[in-house]
């Protein structure tokens, strides 16, 4: 590291806090020093937004530079009938009262692969609700048929609560489960179903779904076995500072094990259309605040990012200050999840030129990446040109 840009940081710290501690957490930070679990309560607790926005941003750019990645994908959700009854969940319908929701066929998932050929998309994201007759047959066979149909498209599927149940139901353990997966085609997994991992908070929002340690194993298992995944956490609900660190502290505990991390994603709690309206939601200095002591403290978690049409587009340019530099990607406008739950973006589709536009808005460098962040496009050096302006509405 750079003595004199570390230096130089530390200086202008003076200028936002004279705070002892603050300092002694700074100079971690600037000197490559892993900080505590302590330190991260300290930062959630008493740091002001400037200063975690200063620490943040510096760890950003030490990592990922002015970049800020997207991707081109879309997604898939076969159902949302699902046997859990998650109490913030605004998606779900239960299997035994299923009239409101839907269920696709494999032809019909293929059709809507089918609806991107010719477009320069490079992941389906393929997640839903845990159905009892969508089993692990079931879902191989729809990899099958993806991996035939496009070979080079990687396919991101299936949280760890579905992998659980197909598991279970098959009668497989989870290092046979998912060898089986990949061998079909499964590329690399998501980060869903993460939740909270304090058990007792666990317990009360989703009590009925794989525990922590469940999740976190299916996870380990499949870096062992090459496959890359995410991770995510859900704030902002019932869970305390104490949670949050908690979490991350078992995300880069895992992480120092394995390696297998592409990113972190905080979620926040959407208190629409559940048993959880009673619940207050965050706002959006406790957004900042969470995006910006999860990049300070999972050091060794490559990219944080901020799923932009939870947060909507004038936040998710706000926390590119705050540590984050992946705003997800183009999506499309089968994205129920979040929509249903109150999401800011009620569409959430952006095209490749808007999502370049919008980081480039806050002052960063677009780069259009692959699922596993190889660098596919750097539209700072090779911008849209006029004659890519049609080519790029719907893709």
């Amino acid at each position: 590291m750079n003595t004199s840009k570390s230096e130089y940081f530390l200086k202008n710290l003076d200028l936002l806090s004279s705070g002892n501690e603050l300092k002694e957490i700074s100079a971690k930070v600037f000197n490559g020093t892993r900080i505590t679990t302590d330190d991260a309560m300290y930062l959630f607790e008493h740091a002001n937004l400037a200063e975690l926005g200063y620490l943040a941003n510096y760890v950003r750019e030490q990592k990922n530079g002015n970049n800020t990645f997207f991707n081109r994908n879309f997604h898939i959700e076969p159902t949302n009938v699902c046997i859990f009854t998650c109490k913030f969940c605004s998606y779900s319908r239960l299997y035994k009262n299923k009239e409101a929701g839907w269920e696709l066929s494999i032809d019909e998932m293929l059709d809507m692969v089918k609806a991107y050929d010719g477009k320069p998309v490079t992941e389906v994201h393929i997640v839903g609700g845990v159905h009892p007759k969508m089993d692990i047959n079931f879902f191989g066979s729809l990899l099958e048929q993806i991996k035939t149909h496009r070979p080079e498209l990687h396919i991101k599927a299936f949280t760890a609560v579905e992998l659980d149940y197909m598991f279970n139901k098959a009668k497989m353990s989870i290092k046979e489960g998912l060898q089986f997966l990949k061998d079909k085609g499964l590329d690399s997994l998501p980060g869903g179903g993460a939740e909270i991992f304090d058990e007792k908070v666990r317990l009360e929002i989703a009590g009925d779904k794989c525990s922590s340690e469940k999740w976190l194993k299916i996870h380990e298992t499949a870096h062992d076995l090459g496959i890359k995944s995410n991770v995510t956490m859900l704030y902002g609900h019932i869970e305390n500072n104490e949670h949050r660190v908690d979490h991350l502290n078992r995300v880069r505990n895992l992480q120092d094990k394995t390696g297998g991390f592409n990113t972190f994603i905080p979620l926040k709690f959407r208190n629409d259309n559940n048993d959880m309206s009673h619940v207050s939601e965050s706002n959006l200095i406790e957004d900042l605040k969470t995006y910006a002591v999860s990049r300070i403290f999972l050091d060794n978690v490559n990219h944080v990012k901020a799923y932009w049409p939870m947060i909507g587009r004038s936040t998710a340019q706000l926390s590119m200050a705050f540590g984050v530099d992946d705003i997800d990607g183009t999506i499309d406008d089968s994205t129920k999840i979040y929509s249903m739950a109150g999401a800011e973006e009620q569409t959430p589709v952006l095209n490749t030129k808007q999502l370049v536009r919008l980081i480039e808005e806050a002052g960063r460098v677009p780069i259009e990446r692959g699922t596993l962040y190889n660098e596919i496009r750097n539209y700072s050096e090779n911008p849209i040109e006029e004659g890519e302006v049609s080519a790029t509405l719907n893709s």
